[in-house]
């Protein structure tokens, strides 16, 4: 209500001045036009008198001069209901006309009716107090007028220039966005079981300060969450300051730094000041490596702006007291490029790494997100769980959400298993080309490069299991194997990383068996096949060079690191052998790809029929497709048995 009122009265105090400039300019034209609009006449010396005494007279002006008199004034015509202004000059020595003239003046004075005014001087008083208004009004509100609009404007200007000082003043305000009641708890976040323990220690403390302060234990003044993106590091800091029940100050990394030299650490101190006053309370800092970089390295000189909030967010660290009840949280996914003074002890001492959910928490995190959405309840998570393998909590809250709006799409009642499987296909790949025009070529060879894809997870051994094969398009790929292994792992071995090798390069052995060429399509499937061959050589020590890191992953220049600096410490003559290497077990696992192939003919042929006709198969047909083979063959191996 209060605020309707202020609203109401700001309304009309805006109003107020343009109302009064209105009523100005109409007493303005009323004053030169209307009161204007009669007729002047002159009257002649013999007429002066019979008009003074007859006429129903409003103002008149004597001027006595040297020789002449001069009577102006007006009257309101009885016929036309017109203003009549008239004058008459005379000479001042005819006594007897200027007796008469001033007789008729002073009865007009009695009357009270007429404004006289004798050589620009006013002299009845009667007059005045009944048309004071029409003489004076509109002089008033024109003069008033103009001095309030003056006044009005002058204001405006002035409250514009201290708002822009103001606004000039504020540039060093934080601005941190303050939350006093968070929703999220830890039942929220999933995936994360053993982060969410670490967490709890700073919730207890939050809540039983003194419980800790007995054992003269001090908790960690920061704590740094790292861990590759959409892991839910943001969400964890909103559950301990929901859990806790404490203000939740959330920044990013990039809202301190500024153009201009200083922005940044004055925003960090006000940041500070108002955690402060809020005690005890919560400060999360979101993506801090875009502050919290190396200092002295890279290309940036050392009095930057990002050098100055960072040295200034070190202070403040360190300096505030210990029973202050401010926790500093920060996250990053880049903890390599951090300054090692923002790592010490006393500072972000307490590192926690989020990394990507395992099957149970994946499975955990579908939970989640499907409490507020109409699911068919005979899905399994833990099925989805195994197909998702890699996925972020990021990840698999867009898959349900996806799913769901294709079911809205579809006018479903829930979300069925067909709309999580196309969201799940959407992520991976994008969304599916029905509009693209392939010809009948281009579909067999798409086709039979899956096959032979899905052949080499089917029959070699430490290849991960195939779940799904697709040959529709999808952003800018023809098609897909979705491979996933048993189990999450932590370590890939040797054999692993060339099962991988072989069935990366099985797409483009089958394209030469079938059709004695090859297309464009191996062209990511050769990267990645090459990409892991090298990191074997020279990263893992997995080829006959040794166990001799010749190369490590590169760094760019502005993430923190020397411009100089080599990632590369091998000579010539090494280098030779590394693309030897390298070359060598391509050249192997290609060799491996199209035996394999060759030795599973029929099978791959069978595959890629079967995608030609449906488009897509998952594990579930794969199985039925390959079952009567394996039952004779089981037969088959029975009977030789029986025989022995």
């Amino acid at each position: 209500m209060d605020n309707l009122k202020n609203k109401k009265s700001g309304i009309f105090g805006f109003l107020v001045p343009y109302l009064l400039m209105a009523v100005a300019i109409i007493a303005f034209i009323w004053l030169v036009f209307f009161r204007s609009s009669g007729v002047t006449e002159k009257v002649s010396q013999n007429e002066i008198v019979n008009v003074l005494s007859t006429e129903q007279i409003k103002e008149v002006t004597s001027t006595q001069k040297e020789t002449v008199t001069v009577i102006e004034g007006s009257y309101i015509d009885s016929e036309t209901g017109k203003t009549v202004y008239f004058t008459c000059t005379f000479e001042t020595n005819n006594q007897a006309l200027t007796d008469a003239v001033y007789d008729e003046l002073m009865t007009r004075s009695d009357d009270g009716g007429t404004t006289l005014y004798f050589d620009g001087k006013w002299t009845s008083v009667n007059a005045f107090e009944t048309n004071w208004f029409e003489t004076w009004g509109p002089t008033i509100l024109i003069v008033g007028g103009s001095a309030i609009l003056f006044i009005f404007l002058f204001s405006k200007m002035s409250s514009s220039v201290n708002s822009s000082n103001s606004k000039a003043l504020e540039f060093n305000k934080s601005r941190a966005r303050r939350e006093d009641t968070s929703k999220i708890r830890f039942d929220d976040v999933a995936g994360c079981d053993e982060e969410k323990a670490e967490m709890v220690e700073i919730v207890q403390y939050l809540k039983e300060p003194k419980k800790f302060s007995k054992f003269g234990a001090k908790l960690p003044k920061g704590v740094l969450l790292v861990g590759p993106p959409g892991t839910g590091k943001t969400l964890l800091a909103k559950a301990v300051a929901g859990e806790a029940g404490v203000p939740f100050y959330s920044i990013s990394g990039s809202d301190f730094v500024e153009m201009f030299v200083g922005v940044g650490a004055g925003r960090v101190r006000d940041m500070f000041k108002r955690a402060k006053q809020t005690a005890p309370c919560l400060v999360f800092i979101d993506e801090i490596d875009a502050v919290g970089r190396q200092r002295g390295a890279g290309l940036g000189g050392g009095n930057d702006e990002r050098e100055q909030t960072l040295n200034q967010l070190l202070v403040e660290m360190d300096g505030f007291s210990d029973n202050s009840g401010i926790i500093v949280i920060a996250a990053t996914n880049r903890e390599d490029v951090l300054d090692p003074a923002l790592l010490r002890a006393g500072r972000f001492d307490r590192q926690i790494t989020v990394s990507l959910p395992d099957r149970q928490g994946r499975a955990a995190i579908f939970k989640v997100h499907a409490r507020n959405k109409k699911i068919d309840p005979n899905i399994d998570f833990n099925n989805l769980a195994r197909r998702t393998v890699g996925f972020s909590g990021a990840d698999i809250e867009n898959i349900l959400n996806e799913a769901a709006i294709l079911a809205v799409r579809a006018n479903k009642e829930m979300v069925t298993l067909t709309e999580i499987d196309e969201a799940i296909d959407r992520r991976i790949g994008g969304p599916a080309k029905t509009s693209r025009a392939l010809n009948e070529t281009e579909r067999r060879a798409i086709a039979y490069h899956e096959a032979g894809h899905a052949i080499i997870g089917l029959k070699l051994k430490h290849s991960d299991k195939v779940q799904k094969i697709t040959i529709v398009p999808r952003g800018r790929t023809g098609g897909h194997v979705l491979m996933s292994p048993d189990e999450d792992r932590f370590l890939l071995t040797k054999k692993e990383l060339l099962a991988r090798i072989v069935g990366y390069l099985g797409g483009r052995s089958s394209e030469e068996i079938f059709f004695n060429d090859i297309s464009t399509g191996a062209q990511n499937d050769i990267s990645i096949a090459t990409r892991l061959a090298r990191l074997m050589v020279t990263e893992y020590g997995m080829s006959t060079l040794g166990p001799i890191q010749y190369e490590s992953d590169s760094e760019n220049v502005f993430l923190g690191r020397d411009y100089t600096s080599t990632q590369k410490n091998f000579s010539t003559q090494v280098a030779y052998e590394i693309d030897t290497e390298v070359r060598k077990i391509i050249d192997e696992s290609h060799a491996l790809a199209k035996k394999i192939i060759e030795e599973n003919r029929e099978q791959v042929i069978m595959i890629a029929e079967r995608l030609l006709e449906k488009e897509t198969i998952n594990a579930e047909e794969i199985v039925e497709l390959f079952e009567p083979k394996v039952e004779k063959d089981a037969a088959n191996e029975n009977k030789g048995e029986g025989k022995v």
